[in-house]
């Protein structure tokens, strides 16, 4: 009697371990197949969202599904699609009189449409939602609304994925890309750039554009040149070399900071009474850079003479 019992209660045991190993398995699975915070998703979405906006604004389809069907269909701008066409939204042929590319989909050698630029591949997906009666039940929803917009375009044939209306709102909700649907106005520069800009090499990834000080700058690459950068994003090279306060054929090295527009007189509004205490291996240059301010105001503001050179521990007033 007593070995029954022992053994009846091994075997509950046995029961709850299995069960919970079982539970674990489950939930890191449920873990592993959810979507997860990628660069490459975050620099698509920095990249492209002015542009989205602006379409949401003209057309009424939210920059949330925009932006989740770029990042998805065109695997954030990097897919052969993409790359070879400027198609960032797998459209196909289908009464198409433009350029094309060839690709296999859910057939060999499928005819997808393609676009000299980023911006007429935006406009042709506005376009082609917006004016086709297959998806006028969509317009019918709010603009904040984008799970009905997913779930929409599934239902509407826009995919055959059976997880596409799954897949954007994950995007969507990962990225928080909901916020930029409440937007009134877009920056107008972003939008310009992430509609015209293309790599100089072909495979070649753009340079992010990040926003500082009232002003644009990108990190200069391995390789980069002025000239380089002036033609991916369309500035003069010799405007950009200007505005950075070198010569044009000056060589740039990796990491440095790149301005595109003239910089400012003074540093952001949080350096008021925070001073710069100059650290090993920063030159004033360095320092006007790192502020975004230009070298001839941050001697003006030291009283300091052009020929001055920072010495470590030297305290410097940036704003």
């Amino acid at each position: 009697m007593c070995f029954f019992l022992i053994f009846r209660n091994f075997a509950a045991m046995t029961k709850r371990i299995c069960l919970f190993l079982f539970a674990c398995l489950f939930f890191i699975s449920h873990l592993s197949a959810q979507m997860r915070w990628n660069s490459v998703y975050q620099e698509y979405i920095d990249q492209y969202k002015d542009l989205a906006i602006e379409e949401m604004l003209r057309y009424n389809i939210p920059a949330s599904i925009t932006l989740a069907q770029g990042i998805f269909e065109s695997g954030a701008g990097r897919s052969e699609l993409s790359v070879k066409g400027n198609n960032h939204f797998g459209i196909k042929c289908h009464g198409w009189a433009g350029r094309s590319v060839y690709h296999d989909d859910d057939a060999r050698n499928e005819c997808f449409r393609a676009y000299d630029n980023v911006l007429q591949s935006y406009e042709d997906h506005s376009k082609f939602l917006r004016y086709n009666v297959r998806y006028n039940s969509l317009f019918t929803l709010q603009r904040t609304d984008y799970r009905g917009w997913a779930q929409g375009l599934k239902a509407c044939g826009y995919a055959t994925n059976p997880r596409y209306a799954d897949k954007l709102i994950e995007l969507i909700e990962l990225y928080k890309l909901y916020e930029l649907d409440k937007a009134t106005s877009y920056d107008k520069f972003m939008a310009k750039r992430g509609g015209y800009d293309k790599p100089v090499s072909q495979g070649m990834s753009l340079h992010p554009i990040k926003i500082y000080n009232k002003n644009y700058y990108i990190i200069a690459r391995a390789g980069d040149t002025f000239k380089g950068i002036g033609e991916e994003i369309d500035i003069s090279y010799r405007k950009i070399a200007k505005y950075n306060e070198r010569d044009k054929h000056d060589v740039l090295h990796a990491g440095e900071i790149i301005y595109l527009k003239k910089k400012q007189k003074k540093a952001d509004k949080v350096y008021k009474n925070r001073p710069h205490i100059v650290k090993a291996g920063e030159s004033m240059y360095s320092i006007a850079q790192r502020y975004g301010i230009r070298l001839k105001s941050l001697y003006k503001k030291n009283h300091l003479s052009p020929d001055y050179q920072a010495r470590v521990g030297d305290t410097l007033r940036v704003y």
